[in-house]
C-alpha cells in the first residue's frame, strides 16, 4: 500500500536537513526559502526503505506563520515524522503540530531527536526522555543529519510504523486535493497534490471543484517518474492540457464526477472546548473562513467559500492558533434556501431575493452569476443590502456579526484585562470580505485591534507595579529578571518598556538593544557566534544568554546551525 509521511515540528529543529539526509533531495525550492534558511511552503521527496518500499515524504514549514501550509501537507498523510532539536527540546510549534496531527486522526509515526552531534550525553538523555513523553508508544530515534548518525535506524523505524498504518477511505472514489500548480513548457499546466482516495491515470476525466468543470488528465507522474496509474497515498502530479494555471488554486480538488458534493455548509461534530464563533476551517489543502453555529457538541459551519467534502472528513479549526477540530457528519445539510430551486424565486421581489442569496457576504459579480435576477432587478435588489467596497452584506447577518463582536469585547473589558482590545483576526473569519466589513462594525480600530468605543489600554491600579518592575529591569541589565505577571509583561512589551524572553524571563529594551549590537558586531567579525562566546561578551550566565539567543532566533535576527548562530541576511545591516 502506498504511504505518505509528513514531517512535523518547530521551526529550525532540522526537518528540511533531515529530509535531505534521508532522501538526498533539498525540498527548499523557493528562492525566499533559501535566502532566509526557512521553509515556507511544502516540499516533497521520495523515501526509499531497506525493504524496497518507496514512500512519499512531505516536508512542512515549522514557523507559526505558515501553519496553514503545514496543515495542507499534513492532510492526507499516513505517518508523521516528528522532529525535535536535541538542544532545544519541544517548543511551541512542536505542541501545535502534535495537536493538528491528533485532530486529523494521524496516530502512527516516529519521533526523531535531531542535532545530537551538537549536545552532550546528559542533554541527549533528557531530550530523549522529553520526546518519549510527547508521543507515548512512538519509537524515538536519535539522529544527526550532519554526520549521518542514526539515519538507517530511522528508516527502519519508519518502515515499522508503516506496517501498522491504514488509510481510511482509500476505497472511496477518486479525490485529489491540489496544493501546487505551475506551467512546464511543452506540457502546459501541471497540478500536484496527495491522492486521498481512488486512483488516477492518463485519459481519465475528472471534475475540478468547486469550479464545477470537467478536465481531462493527459499524464500522471509520481515523484517525477511517469506512471500508468497512481494510487491513493501517493504524491501525484497530473498534466491538465486544457486548464490555465491561473484557473487553479490551493484548496481545489479533482474528483470523480458525481461523487463528492460541493457545499457552503457542513454539519460537524466539534473536537475541543471554547471554539469561537469565527474560525478558519482547514480542510485538505483549503483554508476557508467560517462561522460556527453551535448545537451542543455539534455545529454547522457556514463557510465563506464552497468546499468539496465527504462524511468522515477531519477539519482543523484555527483563529490565530489551532483551537480545535471537527469531523464532518453531513457535507450537505439542509439550508434555508435550496440553491437548486432558485427558479421559483424568479419574478418575486428583487430585494427579498437578493437577501435570500446573501446568507454569506457576496460581490455583485457573484450575485449576477447566480442568474436569478435580471440586471435591472439586481440593481434594485442591491439597495436592500449593506455595501462596503465591492462586498454586499445581508443586514441581518451584519447585525448578528456585530453583536458577536461586541459581546466578545465586552467580556474582554469585564475580565479586567490591561488591554481591552482584541486582534481582528481573533474576532472575525479571515475572508476576502473581512477588510470591507470592519468599517461597518460598531467598534474602534487601532493598530490591528478592535475596541469598544471609548475603551483603551490602561494600567490603572497597576501603574505603581509597572513602575517598580521597569526600574528593577533597568538595574538587572542583560541578566534580566523573572516576571510572573504575564499580562503585565505583554502590556509593557507593547509599550516598548521591556522584551520578553522564554520561561517568564524579561529584560529591559535597552539591554536587549545592547545585546543585539554585541551579537551583530561579533557575527559580522567572526561569521558566527557560540553560546559561550555570546555569554562572555554580554557578561551574563548561561541561562539568560541562552534565552536571549532564542529570542534573536524568534525575531529573525539569527539562525541556528549546529551549536553556532549566524546572522540571517536581513539582519546584516
Amino acid at each position: 500500500m502506498p504511504l505518505t509521511v509528513g514531517t512535523a515540528g518547530h521551526v529550525d529543529h532540522g526537518k528540511t536537513w533531515l529530509v535531505r539526509a534521508l532522501t538526498g533531495k533539498d525540498t527548499d525550492r523557493l528562492p525566499e526559502e533559501r535566502r532566509r534558511g526557512l521553509s515556507i511552503d511544502l516540499g516533497y521527496a521520495p523515501l526509499e526503505l531497506q525493504d524496497g518500499r518507496r514512500l512519499s515524504l512531505i516536508d512542512v514549514p515549522g514557523h507559526e506563520r505558515f501553519v496553514r501550509n503545514m496543515v495542507a501537507g499534513a492532510s492526507g498523510i499516513d505517518l508523521f515524522l516528528l522532529v525535535v532539536d536535541a538542544g532545544e527540546g519541544p517548543r511551541a510549534q512542536t505542541y501545535e503540530h502534535l495537536e493538528i496531527l491528533r485532530v486529523l486522526g494521524i496516530e502512527r509515526g516516529v519521533v526523531a531527536v535531531t542535532k545530537v552531534d551538537a549536545v552532550g550525553s546528559e542533554r541527549l538523555r533528557l531530550a530523549v526522555a522529553e520526546a518519549q513523553e510527547l508521543v507515548p508508544g512512538a519509537e524515538v530515534v536519535t539522529v544527526s543529519a550532519k554526520t549521518g548518525l542514526g539515519l538507517e535506524r530511522l528508516r527502519e523505524s519508519i518502515g515499522r510504523a508503516g506496517d501498522q498504518a491504514a488509510r481510511p477511505g482509500s476505497e472511496w472514489p477518486t479525490r485529489l486535493w491540489l496544493d501546487r500548480a505551475f506551467t512546464i513548457p511543452g506540457t502546459g499546466t501541471v497540478a500536484t497534490g496527495t491522492l486521498w482516495s481512488g486512483s488516477v491515470a492518463a485519459g481519465d476525466t475528472l471534475r475540478l471543484e468547486p469550479a464545477g468543470r470537467e478536465v481531462r488528465i493527459r499524464g500522471v507522474e509520481v515523484h517525477d517518474a511517469p506512471v500508468e496509474r497512481a494510487e491513493a497515498g501517493q504524491r501525484v502530479a497530473v498534466a491538465l492540457p486544457d486548464v490555465a494555471r491561473t484557473e487553479l488554486r490551493r484548496g481545489d480538488a479533482l474528483v470523480e464526477p458525481g461523487t463528492y458534493p460541493v457545499s457552503y455548509r457542513l454539519s460537524v461534530a466539534l473536537q475541543g472546548d471554547g471554539i469561537p464563533s469565527a474560525v478558519t476551517v482547514l480542510l485538505g489543502s483549503a483554508g476557508i473562513s467560517a462561522r460556527v453555529v453551535r448545537r451542543g457538541n455539534y455545529a454547522q459551519l457556514r463557510l465563506s467559500e464552497a468546499v468539496v467534502a465527504a462524511r468522515g472528513d477531519r477539519l482543523v479549526l484555527r483563529t490565530g492558533k489551532t483551537v480545535g477540530g471537527a469531523i464532518v457528519l453531513d457535507p450537505t445539510p439542509p439550508r434555508r434556501l435550496d440553491l437548486d430551486q432558485l427558479e421559483v424565486l424568479k419574478g418575486g421581489d428583487p430585494v427579498s431575493i437578493a437577501r435570500e442569496l446573501t446568507h454569506e457576504p457576496q460581490t455583485e459579480d457573484s450575485l449576477r452569476a447566480r442568474g436569478v435576477l435580471a440586471p435591472t432587478e439586481l440593481t434594485v435588489g442591491l439597495r436592500g443590502l449593506v455595501q462596503s467596497d465591492n462586498w454586499y452584506f445581508r443586514p441581518e447577518w451584519l447585525e448578528e456579526l456585530n453583536a458577536s463582536v461586541r459581546a466578545q469585547l465586552e467580556r474582554r473589558v469585564e475580565s479586567g484585562a490591561l488591554d481591552p482590545g482584541l486582534a481582528t483576526a481573533e474576532l472575525l473569519p479571515q475572508g476576502g470580505w473581512t477588510p470591507a466589513v470592519l468599517p461597518l462594525l460598531d467598534v474602534e480600530l487601532r493598530d490591528g485591534k478592535a475596541y469598544l468605543p471609548g475603551s483603551a489600554p490602561t494600567l490603572g491600579a497597576r501603574a505603581a507595579e509597572a513602575q517598580r518592575l521597569t526600574a528593577e529591569l533597568e538595574r538587572a541589565g542583560p541578566s534580566g529578571i523573572e516576571v510572573r505577571d504575564a499580562e503585565l509583561a505583554r502590556y509593557l512589551e507593547a509599550q516598548g518598556r521591556l522584551v520578553r524572553l522564554g520561561n517568564g524571563h524579561a529584560i529591559s529594551r535597552a539591554a536587549y538593544e545592547a545585546a543585539h549590537a554585541v551579537l551583530v558586531e561579533e557575527c559580522a567579525k567572526a561569521g558566527s557566534i557560540r553560546l559561550a562566546r555570546f555569554r562572555d561578551l554580554v557578561g551574563v550566565s548561561r541561562r539568560p544568554a541562552q534565552l536571549l539567543l532564542e529570542r534573536f532566533d524568534a525575531d529573525g535576527v539569527t539562525r541556528r546551525q549546529g551549536d553556532e548562530r549566524v546572522l540571517r541576511r536581513g539582519a546584516r545591516g
